[in-house]
């Protein structure tokens, strides 16, 4: 990690208050200083457009769903950087998750559209991360059947753009308390289809990450609200692809950031590998050449 990077972010905000570092995922990097957590995106963050999802992020009428950001994009030793509130992550109990308010949260989201702004949205960022899990996969065996298991899903995944706004990364991990719960994260945030922002857990469910109470209580909180992802008689028509997919890039993720860390993976991430191998014996990969 850069010290030089840590010192510059704290800066931003207060030279004389020490920088506690929360969280380093290869290169982006998490600070709080007092009161406002500062994050370095991935290099190559395109500035410009990380400033239209914060203007959007920023809209009054999203107070209640979207932690406002402390103010627009810095540049930090080249590096882009945002600031914010600092908020209260969910619970580590599993049974304390707020499922049922992670629901509701999203499916107000989805009530927003391209039509509620004057401004462009640019398009959601959920396949291209799906896209660059795969690309940035080490080499190796295990890799070879996750790049197999994505090779299934490029003759149904078709147009990903929609004109619903959605958070496009979005699992519990994105929720923080401030003053009600509040998503985070709004790195992908924009237009297209709502069907992706449900299709991390659905993806934890179907690999048996994710145990069936807690998807139904999430689901049923989401439909119960008015979301419009999918239809309560068969959702799995509109989330068995973007699921297929997020099992993808979160086997993808495992296998990089295992190689990175020099560390073992987890369960979790071994039933999501084991995911991996069960679409391809399902489903007809295109052949590579």
């Amino acid at each position: 990690m850069n010290s030089d990077l840590v010192a510059g972010m704290a800066a931003l905000v207060a030279a004389d208050v020490p920088a506690e570092v929360l969280a380093v995922r290869g290169d982006v990097v998490v600070v709080r200083v007092g009161d406002v957590v500062l994050k370095a995106h991935e290099r190559g963050t395109d500035r410009a457009v990380l400033a239209a999802r914060l203007r959007v992020a920023g809209d009054p009428r999203l107070g209640e769903l979207l932690l406002a950001p402390a103010g627009p994009p810095a540049e930090v030793l080249g590096r882009v950087v945002t600031a914010w509130p600092l908020g209260v992550p969910v619970p580590q109990d599993v049974d304390a998750l707020p499922l049922e308010a992670a629901g509701r949260l999203l499916a107000d989201l989805h009530r927003f559209g391209r039509a509620d702004f004057a401004g462009p949205v640019p398009p959601a960022g959920a396949r291209p991360r799906m896209e660059r899990a795969v690309h940035d996969l080490p080499a190796g065996p295990r890799s070879a059947v996750v790049r197999q298991a994505f090779d299934t899903l490029v003759p149904v995944l078709g147009d990903a753009d929609g004109d619903t706004l959605i958070h496009g990364d979005w699992h519990l991990g994105q929720l923080v308390e401030h003053g009600g719960w509040r998503l985070i994260d709004v790195d992908d945030l924009g237009l297209g289809d709502p069907a992706w922002d449900l299709a991390r857990p659905a993806a934890l469910f179907a690999a048996g990450v994710l145990d069936p109470e807690s998807w139904s209580r999430l689901l049923d909180a989401y439909l119960d609200a008015g979301g419009t992802a999918v239809e309560r008689a068969d959702p799995w028509a509109r989330l068995e692809v973007p699921a297929r997919a997020l099992v993808v890039q979160m086997a993808a993720r495992a296998l990089s950031a295992a190689e990175r860390d020099d560390k073992p993976l987890t369960e979790a991430q071994e039933a999501l590998l084991d995911a991996c191998a069960r679409i391809v014996s399902e489903h007809e990969p295109i052949p590579r050449g």
